[in-house]
């Protein structure tokens, strides 16, 4: 399958719009694995297990594996949930941007080294810069549009005199992820969950193409207004959450606790599509 007919198959298996985050922090770990660097894996892998039903994706963020010189734990990882979780898509949260030969390098990291199903790419540098990734046949990209950190503003938010309209920066960029950039079908959009407004502008460009939407939990986002702005029945969206579910307890029952977390969370999503 491709990835955005995986995200629609989990979707449907598991009832689910829940993307759980793997941003392993050994210093929040629970007792018997803190402060560990070496239990990244073990720490993960019982969180995938624990929620492996109830999520339409998993997003190990890169750089919490690489910090801790943990890239083979994290092949190991991707492997675990292959072999575990074969029908929940991996989408490594890399968020590249750079251009031909070192954006091809990139691609094969993510594809070939980890095997992730999809990667999310900064679009900074234009198609160029996104064309690489699109090689491969049936992987999936998500575009960084409006992200959910105030200083988005900076330039997202910005209006292009030079193009017709006069569209705000990530509505560009949706409009060109909804057009003549998705040569092969498979590409996605990131829009933070802390601004609800802007999903539904980006759903008016963009009305076919599944959205990753981080920032819900931890992070403030209202989760019922994100589902409200975003979900479409015939284009996916993948609402995001880590360090709530990661550490819904210190102790050694982390794992169920992650996953009571996840349930009402799922839930919470699901019930908000009525």
């Amino acid at each position: 399958m491709t990835f955005i007919e995986m995200l629609q198959d989990a979707q449907r298996r598991n009832d689910s719009m829940l993307c759980v985050g793997l941003d392993p922090e050994p210093a929040r770990f629970p007792e018997g694995m803190k402060g560990d660097p070496e239990k990244i894996f073990d720490f993960c892998a019982a969180i995938v297990d624990a929620t492996a039903d109830l999520a339409i994706a998993f997003k190990p963020q890169i750089a919490y594996f690489a910090a801790h010189r943990a890239e083979g734990q994290l092949e190991k990882l991707m492997a675990h949930i292959r072999a575990n979780a074969p029908n929940v898509p991996v989408i490594l949260d890399a968020k590249r941007g750079d251009i031909g030969s070192t954006a091809e390098q990139y691609a094969k990291e993510a594809f070939e080294r980890y095997g992730a199903d999809a990667v999310t790419l900064s679009p900074f540098m234009g198609f160029d810069s996104i064309q690489p990734y699109l090689q491969f046949e049936g992987k999936g990209a998500f575009l960084l549009c409006r992200t959910s950190n105030p200083g988005g503003d900076d330039l997202q938010n910005q209006r292009l005199a030079s193009v017709e309209g006069q569209p705000r920066m990530y509505e560009h960029i949706a409009r060109m992820a909804q057009g003549p950039w998705n040569v092969n079908g498979q590409l996605g959009l990131v829009v933070g969950a802390t601004y609800p407004a802007e999903i539904e502008a980006v759903r008016k460009v963009a009305p076919h193409v599944p959205l990753l939407i981080p920032g819900i939990g931890a992070q403030g986002g209202d989760a019922v207004a994100t589902v409200k702005a975003g979900w479409r029945a015939d284009a996916p969206i993948v609402v995001s959450s880590s360090r709530s579910i990661l550490y819904a307890s210190d102790g050694l029952g982390f794992a169920q606790a992650a996953r009571r977390e996840a349930r009402k969370t799922r839930d919470l999503l699901e019930a908000a599509k009525r």
